[in-house]
Parts: structure tokens; sequence; C-alpha cells
């Protein structure tokens, strides 16, 4: 008598979720957990990616001239955005949504188009970024079914290498967060700060170490507070945000002005969606491994939509382009806690830090070498989740071997010579600029052309697309 299977293979159940007292058969992913762990092992995702979502509103408010109030107001309003976008992807709606703990937060694959959409249309062109970003997103939108069949090209020789790619892409964010995070501060690289990063390192570590049960899993979360508390006497944290934040703050739609529709800049921000829609696509199915549940082409359908659903409803209220955040596959893969609902109850905390700017000055208390100091182990356990699936593509068989050294040797370029495409038109650094994605189309490119064309025989075959129901 075959055996009962442990998990249902369906990958976006609609149906509500099975609490994992009531039945063995309920995946890990569509588990809930008691009310203080939701909170807390959300929180620890809200903090893990705070800074990737309050960045790019700090970079591009200035750049078109807004003051610092309005700056603060677009940071919010990021933070309201991420968490409606990071609602759509977890818990979803009809066909929107990848139903996996994803969190989705504004993407800095649109921060250069956008600082060169403002600085030369001035005090009007943050109403032409969201007009531009609106259009892009409804395209976007519109594309998703067969962007999504995409799925059919990402065999493990792929899939290994660009969510290797991502793990250590995001490394030196992580590194540039343990310098201080403003290379024109004086204090940047000091021994202070990369001594606090490599403290909190140490205290992840050994927390990792000695906890057991819930408390390992939160050990990111627990590394930040000890790590903040130990900045706290160093001066190394800023009470003046939350001197100066307000209790309560609604990011009102079209604050600043209607959206302007110009054809330039909503050519740019389309080929920000492309890049967008490539490196969430790769993303789930990094996190599709870590959880056990395969992306399918469904389930990448339904994260698509809900990331340009986000995008297009984010410029209602002053938001920018989301997609989903690498950072937080990390975390997934640290903690081994997989269920969605952690992820959606971090996004309702986004909301709320959103609507109250006095919560989110509060987040922002944890110095950015403390946070580079998690981000190292955060960043490096997703490039140690495409090892592992490298370890299962056959490298030993036909050039699949040759296929990860040139994917991996071009997709390192921006980060080894962030100055090697300088002399490129400025539209193609928006591609050539994100390793993710110019690895991941040369992975599917080589793949291809060794393995399918021309007839020969497939070392690595194409993933069947899945049927629904399956």
């Amino acid at each position: 008598m075959a055996a009962k299977p442990r998990f249902r293979k369906d990958t976006a159940d609609t149906s509500a979720p099975t609490p994992a007292s009531a039945s063995d058969e309920t995946h890990p992913v569509d588990q809930t957990l008691p009310p203080f762990k939701m909170f807390t092992s959300g929180l620890q995702h809200v903090a893990a990616m705070y800074a990737g979502v309050v960045a790019p509103p700090m970079i591009v408010g200035p750049a078109v001239g807004l003051n610092a109030r309005d700056t603060a107001f677009l940071m919010g309003a990021s933070l309201f955005t991420a968490g409606i976008a990071t609602l759509l992807q977890t818990i979803g709606f009809w066909k929107i949504g990848a139903r996996l703990p994803f969190v989705n937060g504004v993407s800095f694959a649109g921060v250069t188009p956008m600082v060169a959409i403002g600085r030369e249309r001035g005090a009007e062109g943050i109403s032409v970024i969201f007009g531009a970003i609106i259009v892009a997103s409804v395209l976007g939108f519109v594309l998703t079914p067969y962007f999504s069949k995409l799925v059919r090209f990402f065999p493990p020789v792929v899939t290994g290498t660009v969510i290797t790619l991502i793990g250590v892409s995001l490394l030196p964010v992580a590194f540039n967060w343990s310098q201080g995070g403003n290379a024109t501060a004086d204090d940047y690289g000091s021994m202070k700060n990369i001594g606090m990063a490599g403290l909190t390192l140490l205290i992840v570590l050994v927390l990792r170490k000695v906890l057991r049960g819930f408390l390992q899993q939160i050990a990111i979360l627990l590394g930040l507070v000890v790590g903040t508390l130990v900045a706290i006497p160093l001066n190394m944290t800023d009470f003046g945000a939350i001197k100066d934040a307000g209790l309560v703050g609604f990011p009102t739609p079209f604050h600043f002005g209607a959206p302007q529709f110009e054809i330039a800049a909503i050519i740019s921000m389309c080929i920000v969606m492309l890049v967008c829609m490539t490196e969430s696509t790769a993303d789930m199915l990094a996190l599709g491994k870590i959880v056990d549940r395969p992306a399918d082409e469904r389930v990448i359908e339904g994260g698509l939509r809900a990331d340009t659903l986000g995008s297009a409803i984010s410029p209602f209220f002053n938001g920018f382009m989301c997609s989903a955040f690498a950072q937080n596959i990390g975390l997934v893969a640290m903690t081994k806690v997989r269920s969605r609902f952690v992820v959606a109850a971090g996004g309702g905390i986004l909301i709320l830090l959103g609507l109250c700017p006095v919560l989110a000055s509060v987040i922002a208390l944890v110095p950015l070498p403390v946070l580079g100091g998690a981000g190292i182990v955060l960043f490096g356990s997703v490039a140690a989740s495409g090892i592992q699936t490298l370890a299962t593509a056959a490298l030993e068989k036909g050039e699949n071997a040759l296929i990860v050294a040139a994917a991996v040797g071009i997709g390192l370029i921006p980060i080894a010579a962030p100055q090697f495409y300088h002399a490129f038109p400025s539209d193609l650094l928006v591609v050539l600029d994100s390793g993710i994605s110019t690895g991941c189309v040369v992975a599917i490119t080589l793949n291809l052309a060794f393995n399918h064309w021309g007839g020969k025989g497939s070392s690595t075959r194409l993933l069947p697309q899945a049927r629904v129901g399956e």
C-alpha cells in the first residue's frame, strides 16, 4: 500500500489554509503559527528589509528636489505600499499572488532611471516618474501570462546559477552597510563600524548555536536587538528621527500632484519592469526550492501579477515600483520558517509603519553596521542555496560546467568592476548593471545553445509546464 503523502501537491491553493494542528498534510508554506511567533517572525523579516525599502526614496527624493520633509513622506509611502504588495504576494486573490513567503518592496533597479527622469524635469519629475511607473506596471501585468512561460527554460543548471548570483550580488550591500552605508561620511569604513558589524555577525552565529526552537529561528532579530543595544552607548544610533516623527501619517493619494505621462520616461520604466520581472522569476524559483514547493508556471504567473499590480497601485499612494526582496529569501533559508502567513504578518507591520511614522523611526534605530553584520549571513545563505542546487545540475555532463562558468563570470562583472560598462548607453545600463539579469540571460541562452539547439541531446532538460491541479 502506498504511503500517505505528507504534503498537498497543489502549489497555489486558493482555499483557506488549514491550521497546522488540523492536518498533517498541510504544507509548511500554508501553516500558521501562534500569534506571538507570527508577529516576531514577521518583524524579523521587516527588520531585514527595512533599509532596502527606505533607501530608494532617500536617493530619489533629494535628486528630484524634494526637501527633507517630503523625502520622509516618500519613505513612509514606500513602507505602506511595500506592505500592500507583500499581502498581494503572500495572501493573494483570484490568480494574483505566488502564495509563497515573499516580501515585496521598492526595487533598486529603478533608482538610476528615476533619478535621471527627475533631474531632467525639475519639480515635476516625481509626477512624471509616477506616471511612467503606472503605465509600465499595467503593461507588465498584461505581459505576465507570456513572461511566466520562461519557467520552462530554468532547469537546475540555470536556477542554481541565478540563485547563486542573487546571493553574491547582495553581499556588496551587506558590506556597504557594514562600513556605515554612506560613502561620503567621515567614519565610512572605520574600525568602529566594521567592528560593530563583526560583533553583530558573531552574536547571530552564537545565538544560532546556543539557542533552540523558536528562539533559534529569530536569532537574526535577537542579534539586531542586541547589536543595537550595544551601539547606543557608542553613539551609533540616531534618536532624532523619533523626536521629529509624528504619531499618525497617511500617504495622501497623489500628494505631489496628478501623474504625468511622457514617452521617454515610460520607455525607461518599461525596461526596468522587464528587469524586475526577470529577477522576480529567479527569486520565486529560488524560494520555491528553499521551501520545498517548486515554483511552476502558474505560481510564477501569479507572483508576477502581484508584482505588477502592486507596482501599479504604489504611485497612487506616492510609492515606487515594487518587486520581490531577495534578502528575505536568505532569512527563510536560515530560519527554516516557511509559512507565507509569517511574511503576510510582516506586510501588515509594513502598512502599520507607513501609517505610524514614530513606529517606523523605531525600526530605523538599527544602525546600518549592525544590519550589515546580519546581512552577511542572510545573503550568504542565498548563495549557499544556489550552490546546493548546482550540486544537482549534472555539471559533469556536456557543457553544463561551462554554462555556469560563463554565466557567473558575466553576472559578477557589475560587482567586481562597477565601471565596466561606463561607456555604454544609459538605457542599456538598466539591464547590464544588474548581474542577476545578465547572468540569467546568459545561463538561459547557453543552456539552449549547448543542450537543445542544433539537434544535440539535452543533458539538462527543460522543466515541464505544470498542469492545473498538479
